[in-house]
């Protein structure tokens, strides 16, 4: 199934820092994350920041400021944009519910999503909801506990929760993977 063309999208975000300004939920612990970012590598850096010299790419940002992986994950995402002079606005996915419903994972709403697109709105690629590591432990879950009604439902995704957490990892463990996994996506536009 094709993405549909986002162009209609561009300026209706928010831009980074009006976004972080705006939380009502989880403003400080993003922040910290964000302060706390530091390239694993200078190799890394430098392929980000030579995107500066590009000017074809376009990212929007589904995201909800009460989402523990947007609080996790989005640091990381704003410190790697902003390096490269990417264009980045965030769509609060509540108020953009027929975008979110074009980037469903595994057939629900999950954010964050990072949304590559080209200059005329053609959506390249996407990133999210969070690392793919992290990511495994979800998709086991989902295979296992189908019906979300059963009664067991609400324990077993409160374990997978934690499991989530420990493949995070403690403190800045994952950045480098988000780093990893963003170059690699990007470096086939």
């Amino acid at each position: 199934m094709s993405k549909p063309n986002l162009s209609h999208k561009f300026g209706k975000g928010l831009p980074p820092k009006e976004f972080i300004e705006s939380m009502t939920k989880n403003q400080s612990e993003f922040q910290a994350n964000y302060d706390s970012f530091t390239w694993a590598n200078e190799e890394d850096r430098e392929f980000f920041e030579s995107l500066n010299y590009r000017d074809d790419l376009r990212v929007l940002i589904l995201a909800a400021d009460w989402c523990g992986d947007v609080v996790r994950n989005i640091p990381v995402v704003f410190q790697v944009l902003e390096i490269s002079g990417i264009p980045t606005e965030v769509l609060i996915m509540e108020n953009h519910p027929e975008v979110m419903d074009e980037f469903l994972t595994m057939g629900g709403r999950s954010v964050p999503i990072v949304i590559f697109a080209d200059t005329g709105g053609h959506v390249l690629g996407q990133w999210g909801p969070r690392p793919q590591h992290v990511q495994e432990v979800m998709v086991e879950f989902k295979r296992l506990n189908p019906d979300r009604d059963a009664a067991d439902y609400q324990d077993n995704i409160a374990v997978a929760r934690q499991e989530m957490a420990k493949h995070y990892g403690e403190g800045t463990e994952s950045h480098a993977v988000i780093v990893s996994e963003l170059r690699e996506l990007i470096s086939g536009y």
